[in-house]
């Protein structure tokens, strides 16, 4: 039995629903229609899914999914908490799965109508019954409701510490739009954003404006996951799975961790980085491009901190000199994120991590072949790299 999971799982099929703002269709039909594309583009029998795997809010219960897709018996069937952060973690249970011999085809997917339903900007109401609600109650009187009053709040505290200025959201919103623009899934193809548009954009929350936030989108992703010896016999080209990580960090909170001694970092994250690179053997100078969990500007910005690939309090001159765009040091987002394609929690991430190893993005940089995907800040997260079969 494998003592690490470095290239013991790959991803080995891709399937997405269309991504639009009023789906007239059910979770349940967009989580089905993920999964049979899935499926069907790695080119095997939809009975030969033994697990699924899904968020912990995901409305979409398995064995619905299972028996309306036509699935076989199932080994493997687990849930993970934390919102977005819970994307990378789907492939984590994935991979632990297949490596230990559990599961031989696990799916793991994300459906929502995220803005024809229930629309994650409303923030904090009646209907979402969790343990969180004890500690949002304290803030909730202040008028911090929303994920962008949360963000905005440690992006101040960065800007303040790290002398750093809005310029620096500007850029990672345009780059991703430069992206977007050529990609025919997202919803901003063909609708590039000037700096010009993005300074004149409605405020959100200071120092967050409209075009610093993630969209609400209907629709669904899901991924197949195999072992790399199946998946090398499959339709598509396998994008083998280096490392994968989940982790957390003292003083954590559901997206907010405001009892932390210090607002400005991401130390989930930077922990999440140190797990996947001992065990993917890589560090930052291996890694030619990056997915970074985008629901917000400002994370980005840190995240390339967390990684790595610059000092603390230098992630904002690393974006503004046009390292996240193609042909800089680290193209991002190259579908556009989750800012300017769509907002189906990361999973839709991921699978562009997994289009880059294949070669078929609609942003491909000339040299790939180690891609590094993250899931959602502030809460507990994880880190994926991507690699070459």
């Amino acid at each position: 039995m494998p003592t690490t999971l470095k290239d013991e799982a790959a991803i080995a099929g891709i399937g997405q629903t269309k991504y639009s703002k009023n789906s007239g269709a059910s979770e349940l039909a967009l989580a089905c229609e993920a999964v049979s594309n899935a499926i069907d583009d790695a080119g095997i029998e939809a009975n030969e899914v033994d697990g699924l795997v899904t968020f912990l809010m995901d409305s979409s219960d398995e064995v619905e999914v299972a028996r309306t897709v036509g699935l076989g018996d199932l080994n493997l069937l687990s849930r993970v908490a934390y919102g977005g952060g819970a994307a990378v973690p789907l492939v984590h249970q994935a991979a632990m799965a297949v490596a230990t011999g559990v599961c031989k085809n696990v799916v793991v997917y994300r459906a929502l109508n995220g803005r024809s339903g229930q629309r994650m900007g409303q923030g904090v109401s009646g209907d979402i019954i969790t343990a969180d609600l004890i500690h949002w109650s304290w803030y909730m009187p202040f008028g911090m409701l929303t994920p962008a009053s949360w963000i905005a709040f440690a992006a101040t505290r960065y800007m303040h510490q790290y002398g750093t200025s809005e310029d620096s959201f500007a850029h990672v919103a345009v780059s991703t739009r430069k992206h977007a623009v050529n990609n025919p899934n997202a919803a901003f193809f063909e609708q590039p954003l000037s700096f010009e548009d993005y300074y004149a954009s409605k405020p959100i929350c200071t120092p967050l404006r409209l075009y610093d936030c993630c969209q609400e989108t209907d629709g669904g992703c899901a991924l197949l996951i195999t072992t790399p010896e199946r998946a090398r016999d499959l339709k598509q080209k396998p994008a083998l799975i280096r490392g994968v990580s989940q982790a957390s960090f003292d003083g954590q909170e559901q997206m907010t961790s405001f009892y932390r001694d210090e607002l400005s970092g991401l130390p989930e994250m930077e922990r999440a980085a140190a797990i996947v690179y001992e065990q993917s053997g890589l560090g930052p100078e291996d890694i030619d491009a990056s997915i970074l969990y985008d629901a917000f500007t400002p994370e980005v910005v840190m995240q390339v901190e967390s990684f790595g690939f610059c000092k603390k309090g230098e992630g904002g001159d690393f974006v503004k000199d046009g390292n996240l765009e193609i042909g800089g040091r680290l193209p991002n987002n190259t579908h556009g994120g989750l800012l300017s394609e769509s907002y189906i929690h990361g999973v839709n991430n991921i699978a562009e991590g997994a289009r880059l190893i294949r070669g078929d993005s609609f942003n491909q940089p000339q040299k790939c072949d180690h891609v590094l995907v993250s899931s959602g800040v502030g809460v507990p997260t994880g880190a994926l790299i991507l690699g070459q079969a």
